[in-house]
């Protein structure tokens, strides 16, 4: 009304040329304006072209219902390579590689006491007293290191090649002896493991000190040894746990290990354990009061409200707030349980879902709404938007030539 007011004024000659120029803006104007974003209403016809909709998504609204099932969605699961469940698994049994000491004790002049018959290099002690050149006392000759063949076997001196692969020191222990049993009188051995390399994992990545690990009886878990490591140098929410165990993979973060002990698995010989800084984030699009960005979560948890306010929110010139959308590929749990149609691709099943900001309930709602790694939210445009920028592009075009006419006046 302000533009047709002032253009009464306006010479004859002036008019003719701004009419026709008002008259091609208005055809083509409206459908060559920019826009950040979408329509609601396009949005919602894209679903039904299946040339515009190739992944076959689906658009749920949110619903007491459907937030229920987002807020319970399972962590990524790290916990389906531990087959061996809560039973017992041994982290003390030999291998190849292994370094063993073994100590042998004897009575009076054995085999491997000073002067028996032992050829091999070794450390000896005895205790008691000598008579007539016999030992009374008990001696103990501890043998050369020995290391562990790659095919599982070890050579001991009057006792043969054994193969001790998955035995435990005890074991081996006692299968020493016996075979000793007739040679020396009643030998006792111990066998230890000096250093191991069979029952150790690999810790590498971003954490202080990566390198190998030796487990214990105490059967550490994943979580244990990254603090054995120094600790992860970044948040546990963006730090990537990633787990080879065999020929499979598994992984999660460091924040699902330490809040939830089922996935806190514990860890086998020969685990490769690791450590990625993958920090999350969240990109925003369309007519938001910010700038459209990647935003990261910097927080453990981050809701979509708390994520549509960390952009500045709707903006109030631009914005449809009844249609918020966030896109996502969700996992195979919630996808079966919101019965989505879409095929499933590597990322998981395609799903949009949709918030009406101008119902209350939805602020409540999208309190209880995780946001995931990736997940990407959308402000739908205004239908109003384009009129909005319509009426800036003739005010742009048109105030120059109003006043070019006042002055010639």
């Amino acid at each position: 009304m302000r533009i047709a007011l002032s253009m009464l004024s306006i010479p004859v000659n002036r008019l003719s040329v701004l009419l026709p120029l008002m008259a091609w803006v208005g055809v083509a104007g409206c459908s060559a304006l920019p826009e950040s974003a979408p329509t609601e209403s396009r949005v919602l016809a894209s679903v039904k072209s299946p040339a515009k909709n190739p992944l076959g998504y689906q658009i749920i609204p949110i619903t007491p219902d459907t937030t229920d099932i987002l807020s319970s969605e399972v962590p990524p699961l790290i916990s389906s390579l531990d087959e061996s469940g809560a039973t017992y698994f041994h982290n003390d049994r030999i291998g190849p590689g292994d370094l063993l000491t073994i100590t042998i004790f004897e009575l009076g002049n054995g085999l491997f006491s000073p002067g028996g018959g032992a050829t091999a290099e070794s450390e000896s002690s005895s205790e008691g007293a000598v008579s007539n050149g016999i030992s009374a006392g008990v001696t103990h000759q501890s043998l050369p290191p020995t290391q562990v063949e790659a095919d599982g076997t070890i050579a001991v001196p009057f006792v043969g090649r054994l193969s001790v692969s998955g035995l435990t020191p005890q074991f081996v222990a006692e299968q020493i002896r016996q075979r000793l049993s007739g040679k020396s009188q009643n030998p006792q051995v111990m066998v230890r493991i000096s250093n191991d390399i069979s029952n150790t994992v690999i810790v590498s990545g971003e954490v202080h000190r990566p390198g190998r690990i030796v487990l214990s009886t105490a059967e550490e878990r994943l979580s244990d040894l990254v603090a054995i490591a120094g600790g992860a140098l970044y948040p546990p929410e963006d730090t990537h746990v990633s787990l080879v165990r065999g020929e499979r993979t598994g992984s999660t973060d460091l924040g699902t290990l330490e809040s939830h002990p089922h996935e806190d698995i514990r860890a086998h010989p020969g685990d490769r354990i690791h450590i990625i800084y993958q920090p999350r984030t969240y990109t925003i699009f369309g007519a938001t009061g910010n700038t459209v960005a990647e935003i990261p979560f910097k927080s453990p948890n981050l809701s979509l409200a708390e994520a549509v306010a960390r952009a500045g929110g709707p903006n109030d010139n631009r914005a449809d707030p009844n249609a918020v959308f966030l896109f996502r590929f969700e996992d195979p749990v919630a996808a079966k349980r919101l019965h989505l149609t879409a095929t499933s691709t590597a990322l998981g099943t395609p799903v949009v879902y949709k918030i009406d900001m101008m119902d209350p309930t939805n602020y409540l709602l999208s309190q209880k709404i995780p946001v995931k790694n990736k997940d990407v939210i959308l402000i739908a445009n205004a239908k109003t938007g384009r009129f909005y920028k319509f009426n800036q592009l003739i005010s742009t075009l048109i105030s120059p030539a109003i006043t070019a006419a006042w002055i010639a006046k």
